[in-house]
């Protein structure tokens, strides 16, 4: 990712379903909007975790529609996301929207000559939404669903899930929020400088 002030750094969200919802979201976070063409959304998902060798992208076709409904559940995850981290209870047509692109077929996995994981040819926009879906089913109903967490930092809403064996993550990333926030502490811990 890049930071508002235009330095790169490593954000993981921890889950393919949060890696969706950083490409934009609802209400200010619209001006963060990536998924412009369908081409974007292809873009994504050959640097999403579904595939470290980008071949996925070489073999999805999306259409406008799966565009807009890809905005749509990107959005609805960003609010349940948000809910969860926040411990608010998950609105009903949240999940609906959620469930419904889970309920469509999913991406069909096939082992590739090299032995590594790839997805079948002619993989299709709402293949994609429906394998995201299932992502956020597994997240929100698994063992981590109460480790979905929002930035620590006051200018930051990167929603993660907390992976981490303690269960103590605070920042979207230690090298991003984490060291701004550990330089203010450290500053103001320092005694005012005399003029």
């Amino acid at each position: 990712m890049v930071s508002s002030g235009g330095k790169a750094f490593h954000f993981d969200p921890g889950a393919l379903c949060l890696e969706l919802v950083t490409t934009g979201g609802p209400g200010e976070f619209a001006r963060f909007e990536v998924l412009h063409t369908p081409a974007d959304l292809v873009t994504w998902a050959g640097r999403s975790r579904l595939s470290d060798r980008h071949e996925l992208g070489l073999e999805l076709a999306v259409t406008e529609g799966e565009l807009v409904r890809a905005r749509e559940l990107r959005d609805t995850l960003f609010q349940l996301a948000a809910d969860r981290a926040h411990g608010r209870p998950l609105q009903p047509s949240h999940l609906d929207t959620v469930n419904a692109a889970a309920a469509e077929p999913p991406l069909a996995p096939r082992i590739v000559p090299d032995g590594t994981r790839g997805w079948a040819p002619g993989a299709t926009g709402t293949q994609l939404l429906s394998t995201v879906a299932r992502d956020a089913i597994d997240l929100f109903t698994g063992p981590y669903a109460d480790r979905v967490r929002e930035c620590g930092s006051h200018n930051c809403s990167l929603l993660f899930v907390d992976t981490s064996r303690p269960g103590r993550r605070r920042w979207c990333a230690m090298e991003h929020c984490g060291n701004r926030a550990k330089a203010r502490a450290f500053r103001s811990r320092q005694p005012a400088q005399e003029s």
